[in-house]
């Protein structure tokens, strides 16, 4: 259920936390009929109240019933379906070893606590919560306060389809969830900026409760030679939609910014003297326009800004007259209707606030080098990010940035798509964040893998104990090398070479 604010607005928190705690000490959520039971619930839920999360969505970011259906609803649909699939191999992964039995048991951490975003506020809220729940664990979800309509759809709806005892909601700002972090979990995990990542951090340290954070970073698009047209379409394609469909570029796996070498570059404006270069650089940069006039012809297609201060935060990013004149296509904003037009900048310079802080919004720099290679040099200083895309057919270059380059993931002629598979981790590394889910991952992030180990008291090897001898060093030699013949031979007071075979 809801806790709502009391007594001028402060939480009885204590009380909260005890209950949730002693519902899971009852050992409910550790069966595995409540818990499949939590996974369909979430099923049932986002079916039967689709279009209020639409409209919640739509309220909250303007996002159309579309792009919420693509990144949010059908996606964690498809998401919880396969956890009910899979639940019941994923909770029961024995492993044996000889020569005693040796299994690994995945168990409840216990009593989880979960601060989600703005920009997903339905995928970053029910994606964790769901493996939360399918681990066996309860949970206590914090929506963002800055995605009130979709804060209170969970809040409002999560009670009449799960467990309303072992999983609450609290909503409330930045000071509901400094004192929700006052008291002892098991495991928080926080979706948002490296900022308020810190203060989780520090907190949570009073308890050495363990962490898992997913932050934002400047994830970087190398654009390498593409000859084909039809390739050099969808590869556009595929960067326009990673940059600006899904919340007009506010995610934290958005292209932040795109490398190409520039010769490639989506030049406007160069000497006539030189009209291949004409040609291919402004087939470039038309390409990307053209594709933005065909994706987003209705302003409704692309989502709005947050609010005001994210709007002057963006619109500061582009009042440095260095950064200005290096616009070539947008760059038009209405604070009134929080909307920026997509915006294209080449070569912003390097120690401008675009370049130096997360963008996290509809503006794209391109920033061009001497050559495809050099790439790697310009992403090595910089804080690690959570994704890398790169559209290339090199595969000696797709090596190399598997094996010189530290990211969260490396995706190749694509981006934003690993979002969406539950094969494969999600996470950052470094300033991007630590912890990976999706999928079988979001089982384990809240699972502790406990260790079982079963002997029999029926054979004993007294080498293992004192008084110590050359004997007990040569059988411990053989046991330590899995040297068993030796070690029964040894056992028996027999030597190996006695035996001929």
């Amino acid at each position: 259920m809801e806790e709502k604010p009391q007594n001028g607005g402060s939480f009885c928190l204590g009380g909260l936390v005890a209950g949730v705690r002693e519902v899971h000490e009852s050992g409910r959520t550790k069966e595995m009929e409540w818990r499949q039971a939590q996974i369909r619930g979430l099923i049932r839920m986002l079916t039967e109240e689709e279009d209020a999360v639409f409209d919640a969505l739509h309220e909250d970011l303007g996002k159309h019933r579309v792009e919420s259906f693509r990144d949010e609803v059908g996606n964690l649909v498809k998401s919880f379906r396969n956890t009910l699939q899979n639940l019941k191999k994923w909770a029961d992964t024995p492993l044996i070893s000889f020569p005693c039995n040796a299994m690994v048991v995945p168990e409840p951490i216990g009593v989880v606590l979960i601060f989600s975003c703005w920009n997903l506020p339905l995928g970053l809220a029910l994606e964790p919560l769901s493996g939360a729940l399918a681990a066996g664990n309860a949970v206590v979800l914090k929506p963002s306060e800055l995605a009130p309509s979709t804060a209170a759809f969970l809040a409002a709806n999560l009670p009449k389809y799960l467990d309303a005892k072992a999983v609450k909601i609290v909503q409330g700002g930045p000071e509901v969830g400094e004192g929700l972090m006052e008291h002892r979990w098991d495991k928080v995990l926080f979706t948002g900026n490296a900022r308020v990542g810190r203060i989780i951090m520090t907190k949570a340290a009073k308890h050495l409760t363990p962490v898992a954070l997913e932050l934002g970073s400047k994830c970087p698009c190398i654009v390498d030679r593409i000859n084909s047209k039809w390739e050099c379409q969808v590869a556009v394609n595929r960067i326009v939609g990673a940059k600006w469909s899904t919340c007009a570029g506010q995610a934290c796996i958005a292209i932040d910014y795109i490398l190409v070498e520039e010769q490639f570059a989506p030049i406007l404006h160069v000497s006539d003297t030189n009209n291949v270069l004409v040609y291919v650089s402004s087939l470039k940069i038309e390409l990307l326009v053209s594709t933005l006039e065909r994706f987003f012809t209705k302003p409704e297609y692309m989502a709005r800004i947050l609010n005001e201060k994210h709007f002057d935060r963006l619109a500061n990013l582009l009042a440095d007259h260095r950064v200005a004149s290096s616009i070539v296509h947008g760059g038009g904003a209405n604070r009134k209707t929080l909307t920026i037009e997509p915006t294209i900048l080449l070569d912003p310079p390097l120690d401008s606030d675009i370049m130096t802080e997360e963008i996290f919004g509809p503006l794209l720099p391109i920033i061009t080098v001497k050559k495809t290679e050099d790439c790697l040099a310009f992403l090595k200083p910089k804080p690690k990010p959570l994704a890398i895309y790169a559209f290339t057919k090199d595969e000696k270059l797709k090596q190399r940035i598997i094996a010189e380059t530290s990211s969260g993931c490396v995706t190749f002629n694509d981006a934003i798509v690993q979002y969406g598979l539950d094969t494969v981790p999600f996470g950052g590394i470094g300033a991007s964040g630590f912890g990976q889910y999706h999928g079988k991952y979001t089982f384990e992030l809240f699972s502790h893998r406990k260790a079982v180990i079963k002997r029999s008291l029926w054979v004993e090897f007294m080498f293992r104990y004192p008084p110590w001898d050359e004997y007990r060093m040569r059988m411990l030699r053989r046991a330590f090398r899995f040297d068993y013949v030796s070690l029964v031979l040894g056992l028996l007071g027999l030597r190996q070479h006695d035996f001929k075979f």
